[in-house]
């Protein structure tokens, strides 16, 4: 049987290590924090309290860490990946991370006899719970193949965009887009609001045309007009994401204003949304709700 581990067992490690388990996979959960490990045994996956430890016995490690560095030390640094896995191990890396640093490391794990890919998701908490993620996949043919089955035990929909790095540009993109689809359905529902229009009917309406988005569809009933602002992604992470974005525009020299908008009203709101505040809430900038 492959033996899986999971590195970080936040939010999405949690879930991702409990629908690996459900599936039948021999699977073991690390993370840096002693309540964090303690809180996935107590669910009945076993957890181990040394990175080294983790890594040695893996046929595959899956990385859920919250940003590139901390990738890159768990990867390179001491006491990690490359100094304490076996060859033949694959990397599967559902961060969002920058595609410049995986694709680095992944150099690096070839070098050593070691593979990665990275597969960032979308679906939030609710969906690494359930095994009903979406992954955007790099990697070569070859190794996306032999990760597939594992793939496959925590994710409903899994697209292969290229190359190593390709699925962290993908990912980085698509939440370029969620956060301007934010800040304009924020925009849409103070219109109708001043209009007179029930911001939840217009959005009915828009669902049923060309102007809906993940944002209209999803988030808008789920977690804003009810007050609920509970999806499990928080402000610091959605701005840590746009600020990704933002590099990889200004890596390769593009003017790209629209982005550069959305990224520019993301960083002001520092100052008016708390990093911990559900990422939602960005809606709040244009949207205070409904009138008193």
């Amino acid at each position: 049987m492959t033996s899986v581990r999971v590195i970080g067992l936040g939010n999405m490690g949690r879930g991702m290590a409990l629908s690996l388990k459900r599936a039948g996979v021999d699977v073991v959960g690390y993370d840096a924090l002693d309540a964090t490990r303690a809180a996935l045994a107590a669910e009945g996956v076993a957890t181990l309290a040394d990175l080294a430890a983790v890594c040695a016995k893996a046929d595959v490690v899956i990385l859920s860490l919250p940003t590139a560095a901390i990738v890159e030390e768990v990867v390179a640094g001491p006491g990690g990946i490359l100094e304490a896995a076996k060859p033949g191990l694959l990397v599967v890396d559902t961060s969002t991370s920058h595609p410049d640093t995986t694709r680095k490391l992944a150099a690096a794990l070839q070098a050593a006899g070691m593979a990665m890919i990275d597969a960032p998701v979308s679906g939030g908490p609710k969906g690494a719970l359930t095994g009903t993620m979406t992954m955007v996949i790099g990697g070569s043919e070859a190794d996306v193949a032999r990760a597939m089955p594992v793939l496959e035990a925590m994710s409903a929909t899994r697209v292969h965009v290229g190359p190593v790095g390709a699925g962290h540009v993908t990912k980085i993109i698509n939440n370029l887009l969620c956060a301007a689809h934010l800040l304009t359905a924020g925009e849409a529902l103070r219109l109708a609001q001043e209009a007179g229009v029930e911001p939840a009917r217009m959005l009915e309406g828009i669902n049923a045309g060309s102007g809906r988005s993940g944002v209209t569809q999803v988030n808008a009933g789920t977690w804003i007009l009810n007050g609920a602002f509970n999806s499990g992604f928080t402000m610091k992470l959605m701005r840590k994401d746009v600020k990704l974005g933002t590099d990889l525009v200004a890596s390769l020299g593009l003017d790209l204003p629209m982005f550069a908008d959305a990224a520019g009203i993301w960083a002001d709101s520092a100052a008016t949304i708390a990093d911990g505040e559900d990422f939602n809430r960005i809606v709040e900038t244009t949207f205070p709700g409904k009138k008193s």
